[in-house]
């Protein structure tokens, strides 16, 4: 007999829950002990049992599905988390997975592979369901084929429109320049500025144009 494997549920809608418990029952090595429709209750359930893998969902009210991935590895190490999401872009699993998810997988998932997935996170493996690998398959090929060029989760961090800033700043307009030329405030080409650098890890202008050169944004 398999030890048991006690679970923690977060999803917001109730029938989600309700559908993925039905899913796992008659699993006998399968406890759901938490079920939570948010962090906070979530967090505050988690001070009287402490569940071996919670099954998160990306899109909650307050922090989402990979702030609380975030939070867990933080404050309850223990504890593996796999997303199981209707969100299935490259943008989504690779946040998730820096996120520190032991695991990802769309909602539509068969009660064998979210058994499968239980049991292999909780074995210390990563699971990922077959379209998931497909999508960080494909990634990775392109970053083989192409490793000077800038991968497509990193393009998917920006907007079209922080895009469009990235390039002028890196071409070297001044932000008074940027807003007249796209019609918007100074402050907003300022704030653009920042989610910027922060989405892309940069600390400064300079650094900025660096990015852009080195990943064929701009020519020299």
């Amino acid at each position: 007999m398999k030890a048991k494997i006690s679970l923690a549920l977060v999803d917001d809608h109730h029938l989600v829950r309700d559908g993925i418990k039905s899913l796992i029952e008659g699993v006998e090595h399968i406890d759901v002990v938490i079920e939570a429709s948010n962090s906070d209750e979530l967090l505050a359930k988690l001070e009287e049992v402490e569940p071996q893998i919670a099954i998160v969902d990306i899109s909650l009210p307050g922090l989402s599905g990979i702030e609380i991935t975030k939070t867990l590895g933080s404050r309850y190490p223990n504890i593996k988390v796999i997303i199981l999401s209707m969100h299935t872009t490259q943008e989504f699993i690779f946040n998730a997975i820096k996120a520190g998810a032991k695991g990802y997988l769309p909602k539509n998932i068969t009660q064998t592979e979210l058994v499968d997935a239980i049991d292999g996170v909780n074995a210390g493996n990563e699971y990922f369901s077959k379209e998931i690998s497909e999508i960080i398959l494909k990634n990775y090929l392109k970053q083989i084929k192409n490793p000077d060029r800038v991968d497509e989760y990193q393009e998917q961090k920006l907007t079209s429109r922080e895009s469009e800033i990235l390039k002028l700043v890196a071409e070297g307009y001044s932000n008074q320049l940027i807003a007249d030329k796209l019609y918007i405030s100074v402050r907003t080409v300022e704030s653009h500025k920042n989610h910027i650098m922060q989405k892309l890890e940069l600390s400064s202008t300079v650094e900025l144009v660096k990015y852009a050169l080195k990943n064929k944004i701009i020519d020299i």
